[in-house]
């Protein structure tokens, strides 16, 4: 017998709650039960006037319904608010009722505006609180890098710096005796070749230029500085800058936060060879942390005698040359953080490498040491010696951390900025890594729960709490357990 179903017979009540037309296994489901933002009223209350205006939008249900976009894949407010109006499951992961009316999508975006990116930093840095106590973050092993972010600008939006050019030199000329006083002549070869002009973006001038591989072109980017925990993949620590900013001058600032975020010292540290810079493995090395950082590879063809040719004294503070001649110490770069030292003309006037070792112009060889370049000569000997551990720890950052931020593009719409500005940028990327920090502390509850089922009597197994973190005890001794 064919059934009919009356379609157009609209129903006046419905008989239940809300929440029992949400399948368990929803993640937004599954998350209420670990997510706690009952803190976050008073973290905003000076934000708001307490005796004059229409009452604003409850604060935690204005973060619910970020994060609900986000749990989707859902980054633009408009989008977001035309999904929640017939997704059942968003509308009871914020708290409203199927009458009540949703906020509008630009109120969203006035609460951002509002609140700062610090505030969404804490909410992030909650989250790896509750992935603390709940035992998945042990912090003595973390996974460093870096990805870039692409900014929400077209090309046509990108323009030379022309007018800040002009503005300067017409600066220069109104004030020629002022400057004369304090601008000194540059040391060194002067320059044969005017600087290209750098392009920024009209639309979002704090976006820059940058790429992740030299045979790909330069876009308008920011970077996404991104630390993971080895024990279970908890992000710990989340940091965005503009494109240009250099990863590897970044690496100390993030152990410290991880530190400073878990209360315990981290032991050991992987990345890649963008992080290989002298002064990380001298600094990392000087407080007792292990550097599973690979060095980078040498030049194969080089155009001169390379610098590892050289043998360098740190004790009497000199160089020795392929040729037996000592290079003495010159001048110290500020910038770059590292002494020249300098042959004499005699010494390589009659030196038989002196075609290969510089140019038929230059009179003297110059080699440019970094300051800790000892201990980068000691990891590069520490390499050729990886054992199966540390081989093992490396290969798990690249799959630990790379897929973290893979999980972030594919799965939260971290590819692209949704807004401009970096403190928009951050806001992103916070939610994002929250997010995802939720979905593994929700999957390690459901982990104990299924477990405790299995293994414990009825009447105990209905006196577990389910509301908050009040199960984070359990979730420590299960994975205790679960690693025994």
């Amino acid at each position: 017998m064919i059934g009919h179903q009356d379609r157009w017979q609209e129903e006046l009540f419905v008989a239940g709650p809300l929440s029992a037309l949400i399948p368990e296994n929803h993640i937004l489901k599954r998350v209420d039960k670990v997510l706690d933002l009952r803190w976050l009223r008073r973290e905003v209350e000076d934000l708001y006037c307490t005796r004059n205006g229409r009452p604003s939008i409850d604060p935690e249900s204005a973060v619910r319904l970020m994060l609900a976009g986000f749990f989707e894949g859902i980054v633009h407010d408009r989008k977001l608010m035309r999904q929640a109006q017939v997704n059942l499951a968003i509308r009871w992961f914020a708290g409203y009722k199927l009458h009540e009316t949703l906020p509008d999508h630009s109120s969203l975006t006035r609460i951002r505006q509002r609140w700062g990116a610090e505030r969404f930093l804490k909410i992030f840095q909650r989250t790896v609180r509750a992935c603390i106590e709940a035992g998945l973050v042990d912090g003595e092993t973390v996974h460093i890098d870096a990805t870039l972010i692409r900014a929400n600008v077209s090309w046509e939006s990108l323009s030379t710096e022309h007018a800040e050019k002009v503005l300067k030199e017409n600066q220069e000329q109104s004030e020629p005796e002022a400057l004369d006083e304090e601008k000194r002549p540059k040391r060194g070869r002067p320059r044969t070749k005017p600087k290209a002009p750098k392009k920024l973006s009209k639309t979002d001038p704090e976006a820059t230029l940058a790429t992740s591989s030299r045979d790909f072109h330069l876009e308008p980017s920011y970077k996404q500085h991104t630390t993971v925990d080895d024990k279970a993949g908890v992000v710990v620590d989340v940091a965005v800058t503009t494109g240009q900013a250099n990863e590897g001058q970044q690496l100390m600032e993030q152990v410290e936060r991880v530190e400073a975020a878990t209360g315990q010292r981290v032991k050991t540290v992987t990345a890649d060879a963008a992080y290989a810079h002298s002064r990380n493995y001298a600094a990392l090395e000087e407080r007792g942390t292990q550097a599973v950082i690979p060095p980078q590879r040498h030049n194969t063809k080089p155009k001169h005698l390379p610098l590892c040719r050289f043998k360098y004294d740190g004790r009497h503070q000199w160089v020795r040359c392929p040729g037996g001649k000592v290079l003495t110490r010159r001048g110290y770069n500020q910038k770059l953080g590292g002494y020249y030292y300098q042959s004499q003309a005699k010494d390589c006037r009659g030196c038989r490498l002196r075609a290969r070792c510089f140019g038929v112009k230059a009179k003297v060889r110059k080699v440019f040491i970094n300051n800790g370049y000892e201990a980068l000569l000691r990891a590069r000997r520490e390499r050729a010696r990886w054992g199966p551990e540390t081989a093992r720890q490396y290969q798990r950052h690249r799959w630990l951390v790379e897929g973290r931020q893979g999980e972030a593009k594919t799965q939260h719409g971290l590819s692209r900025a949704v807004r401009w500005g970096l403190e928009n940028v951050a806001i992103q990327a916070y939610l994002t890594a929250a997010v995802m920090n939720l979905k593994r502390l929700a999957a390690a509850l459901s982990l104990l729960f299924r477990f405790l089922r299995r293994t414990e009597d009825p009447p105990r197994r209905k006196s577990v709490p389910l509301g908050d973190f009040s199960t984070s005890a359990g979730i420590s001794d299960f994975l205790s357990l679960r690693c025994a």
